[in-house]
């Protein structure tokens, strides 16, 4: 597939910039539509001077409008972190389902192969691990976390209902824990939360007793797999992930030696539907994707997001408390 010119929403967030990123290496015209809810223009600073480069201040449940031909949309408008399922839940649910009708009814428009962002928050609390795409996952539909789930859980049917119905080209990836620069400082997720209280010389808090897995994925990696799953033939969901799975005590004493601090580990209760267990089985993905999988090991990736948010702290080396 020849992309040309490609809309990407929510590419002023922290997977979104990487892939717009990527798309201008590769010579696209990128357009990307962001409000800014998460997203930051710092993220993507240095792409506007590129002629092939444009950015609307845009909220995508909004009617959307692009003059001229469309190759591609790629759909990452919406808040992801922890922290936002309960700062933001009602922006989650309406750009997750509001925001995809408008964005595959442009895809509709323009003929435009449609790629959804989605999550493997889609498996829920799993009872099954590795999770393999066929598996439906374990869901509360009305805790707090069902915002997020139920959101990309209506987003995939959505996009399959088009495909359906009106034969747009869909592409869905559920992605699994993807670390990396950009990434927020205050984001809420296990890898910013420790990069940042270790930096500061603060305790790392660990919800629950750690023993709860986790598959972390660099984003360079990331990036790689969605533009490969972009390209295929394939219709439905497939795993952008990590298999090598890890207790999130394993990360906290890691990302401690990276950073050289003298912080310790304390223990807060777990929150309400905390999967205890994630990891991808990506042997569909290997498979359809050209033998797609990561080459950035987690600890190569995590001294280049450490360095990363040495700078955005502001802490000088060696100045880790």
């Amino acid at each position: 597939m020849k992309l040309e010119r490609v809309l990407v929403t929510g590419g002023a967030g922290f997977i979104g910039s990487h892939l717009c990123e990527r798309l201008l290496a590769e010579g696209c015209e990128v357009i990307v539509f962001d409000n800014l809810l998460t997203g930051r223009m710092a993220n993507i600073a240095h792409l506007l001077a590129d002629s092939r480069f444009s950015f609307e201040h845009y909220d995508v449940t909004n009617h959307l409008y692009v003059e001229g031909e469309l190759d591609a949309i790629l759909h990452f408008a919406s808040p992801a972190s922890p922290a936002d399922f309960e700062r933001l839940p009602i922006q989650i649910m309406k750009v997750g389902s509001i925001g995809t009708h408008k964005a595959l009814g442009l895809a509709h428009a323009k003929k435009a192969r449609f790629l959804l962002a989605s999550t493997s928050e889609s498996y829920g609390d799993p009872l099954v691990n590795p999770q393999p795409e066929t598996y439906w996952g374990n869901v509360n539909p009305v805790g707090i976390r069902g915002v997020y789930d139920e959101a990309k859980r209506f987003a995939e049917a959505m996009a399959m209902a088009y495909n359906r119905h009106h034969g747009v080209e869909v592409r869905i990836a559920r992605i699994f824990n993807t670390f990396g620069p950009r990434m927020q400082t205050d984001d809420g997720r296990a890898i910013p939360n420790f990069l940042s209280q270790a930096l500061r010389g603060e305790d790392l808090t660990l919800f629950g007793d750690g023993s709860q897995t986790r598959s972390f994925i660099y984003v360079e990696d990331q990036v790689e797999g969605q533009l490969r799953l972009l390209k295929s033939d394939y219709v439905g969901p497939v795993n952008i992930g990590n298999p090598e799975e890890m207790t999130l005590r394993e990360m906290a004493e890691r990302i401690i030696e990276i950073s050289g601090s003298k912080s310790q580990i304390v223990h807060r209760p777990l929150p309400p539907d905390d999967p205890k267990v994630r990891r991808p089985d990506i042997t569909l993905a290997k498979r359809i994707l050209d033998d797609w999988g990561p080459r950035v090991s987690v600890d190569e990736g995590l001294q280049r997001t450490h360095d990363y948010f040495r700078k955005e702290l502001g802490v000088p080396p060696g100045g880790a408390g």
